[in-house]
């Protein structure tokens, strides 16, 4: 059934259209055409949002250390599994830290044990009353500091490791590359990104809604995600309206998650509307089969 969106004004015109189309139909046809009866129904009312795919599990992998980027080893459209690493950073620096980091353990420990070793000296000199109390106290106090540089010393050689293994960017989820956004030899900041990963096993289409119609979708539970570039129409498995609205475009978000099954040609980036019931209304209708197309008409 199509609805009828023309004014009352213009239905006198329509009809007398319909009047000059049908002959001719009759004449392409070489048969009578068969009359309908319009109808006033009540029609669930739709509205269609713009929206875009994405996948709901997603991540943009920056680098967490100065160093350009050495290595890629997976490409875009490439499945990976958690952990994979997916592109290393030069590590000449973070090698130089973990270097000095082991040096720093050895020299505060070497410090520590001479520390502990006049420590017990003094303490036993001071038993047999050869020096004073204030000469054991400073003994002591050196030897807690030594201790202290020790803990600090691997403390910094737990971070230099650290940083290290930062070199190496890994999958946080199995998923596909989206695409690379560095290429093998570019600086890498703290903070820029490197590579974006997706998991395609759950997708959904984001699109917005004006303000006018939120009142009609504060309960709303279903929703059908159309897909032009596919021909093809989905049953949303779940609706989200977002509690919150954007105040430049007036508009608030609504997701509309699409089945697990993957769907060939379905992915991050592609166009889609999420068609949403907002109400009823009471409209005049015919059947579809009896429009009659020529050309764009």
């Amino acid at each position: 059934m199509r609805n009828e969106l023309l004014p009352s004004t213009l239905r006198p015109l329509a009809f007398v259209l319909l009047a000059a189309v049908l002959p001719l139909a009759e004449a392409d046809s070489g048969r009578p055409m068969p009359t309908v009866r319009v109808e006033t129904r009540e029609l669930e009312e739709v509205y269609a949002a713009d929206a875009i795919i994405e996948s709901v599990q997603q991540a943009t992998l920056a680098a967490q250390i100065n160093g350009s980027v050495t290595a890629y080893y997976v490409d875009a459209g490439d499945r990976v599994k958690k952990g994979q690493v997916l592109a290393r950073l030069d590590t000449r620096n973070s090698d130089a830290q973990v270097a000095a980091g082991r040096a720093g353990i050895a020299q505060s420990q070497a410090a520590l044990a001479a520390a502990k070793s006049n420590y017990e000296r003094t303490k036993s000199l001071v038993e047999q009353k050869f020096i004073s109390q204030a000469a054991l106290d400073k003994a002591e106090s050196e030897y807690k500091v030594a201790l202290a540089a020790v803990e600090t010393a691997r403390a910094g050689s737990v971070q230099a490791n650290t940083a290290r293994d930062f070199a190496e960017i890994r999958a946080p989820f199995d998923g596909i590359v989206t695409r690379r956004l560095m290429e093998i030899g570019e600086f890498a900041n703290p903070g820029r990104a490197v590579i974006a990963v997706h998991d395609p096993a759950a997708l959904r289409a984001v699109g917005s809604l004006p303000q006018f119609v939120l009142p009609a979708t504060a309960s709303v539970d279903r929703a059908t995600i159309d897909v032009p570039s596919l021909g093809r129409t989905f049953t949303a498995t779940r609706v989200t309206v977002l509690p919150s609205a954007d105040p430049r475009l007036l508009s608030t978000q609504v997701r509309a998650e699409l089945p697990s099954t993957p769907v060939p040609g379905l992915a991050p980036g592609v166009a889609a509307k999420v068609l949403i019931p907002i109400g009823k209304a009471s409209k005049r209708v015919i059947p579809e089969a009896a429009l009659l197309r020529r050309g764009e008409l």
